[in-house]
């Protein structure tokens, strides 16, 4: 008798061939193993096949700071310390406040492309605005500052390569016009609340010139030239509920296509601010420039920030602004 080893096996053509035994034991084998071994596990839509790398974890955020400084042309400015000349006069005055929102936020790449900062929200910033206040409560800054202080924003961005840095002086519109005795940090000052449509003051620069602010009669003489901007000639009521449209947004831009915030800090520069400006005579209006297109102070200051008197649009994204400089830490 044959044994099973020997016996034909049919093929699918009909033709008869035979296997030998060995051959017959490996494929079994190999079968029921399912055509791979232990040693090399088949790769599957949850598993990926042996020696295919890891995917990396997504690059951490990149944390960054842009510094403030107050000064007036070479010379450092702060309450209570007298600044030595300021405006078209030269004349010798003294910090009476200085505080301004900042928003939108971005670092610059070398193609000028914006990568916004995420702010970090504390008492000093939401999501959205950060306050920069370089007033200490001392001094002349006494009347309505206070002794905190924030000279830097704070936030991060993602890891690259940045050359330069943008942002607006001013308050988002959502965000503008709103109760500030309930608002939540830093929307709650109320030295910076503007009694126009519950808006606030973008920013609010003021000095005390030595000798005070001459005045047209019957107004009296100041003893503080102001700088308030905000938004002006604007429609609405918020305590209602009502949209509130402003027909000079009056929000002013910064652009350097060269800052590196680990070892440069943005110069709020008076001197730059009051160039050409006389601190000792006021034309006619509010003492200084609180934002009015007929206010005569208010033509040199728009063109310092470099704002459309008129139309109150910031012009070519603050190139030309004499307010703001860069400057090594």
């Amino acid at each position: 008798m044959k044994s099973h080893s020997d016996l034909p096996l049919p093929a699918p053509t009909g033709r008869v061939f035979s296997l030998p035994a060995t051959a017959l034991v490996a494929a079994l084998l190999l079968a029921g193993c399912g055509g791979s071994s232990d040693d090399a596990p088949a790769a599957t839509a949850d598993a990926p096949a042996a020696g295919t790398p890891a995917p990396s974890p997504a690059a951490s955020p990149r944390a960054v700071a842009i510094q403030f400084a107050a000064r007036a042309g070479a010379a450092p400015v702060a309450c209570g310390s007298p600044i030595a000349a300021l405006g078209t006069g030269g004349t010798a005055a003294e910090l009476h406040d200085l505080r301004f929102y900042v928003s939108g936020v971005s670092l610059l790449t070398a193609q000028d492309a914006e990568v916004p900062v995420t702010l970090t929200p504390d008492d000093w910033q939401n999501d959205q605005v950060s306050l920069i206040d370089l007033e200490d409560g001392s001094g002349a800054c006494a009347e309505a500052g206070t002794a905190a202080t924030n000279a830097s924003v704070r936030g991060t961005v993602p890891p690259g390569n940045y050359t330069g840095v943008k942002f607006t002086v001013g308050v988002p519109q959502a965000l503008n016009h709103s109760d500030y005795a309930v608002a939540t940090k830093p929307m709650d000052v109320q030295a910076l609340a503007w009694s126009w449509q519950a808006g606030r003051k973008f920013l609010q620069i003021e000095v005390n010139p030595a000798g005070g602010l001459a005045r047209p009669a019957p107004a009296a003489p100041s003893t503080t030239f102001y700088v308030h901007l905000g938004s002006t000639g604007c429609t609405g009521n918020p305590v209602t509920g009502e949209t509130v449209n402003c027909s000079r947004p009056n929000r002013m831009d910064f652009h350097a296509h060269a800052f590196d915030p680990a070892s440069q800090q943005i110069v709020v520069d008076l001197a730059g601010l009051f160039a050409t400006s006389n601190l000792t005579t006021d034309g006619g209006s509010a003492p200084g420039c609180m934002s009015g297109a007929t206010d005569p102070e208010c033509g040199p200051i728009f063109q310092a920030l470099q704002i459309g008197l008129e139309n109150g649009l910031a012009i070519d994204q603050g190139h030309a602004q004499t307010l703001f400089k860069v400057e090594s830490k």
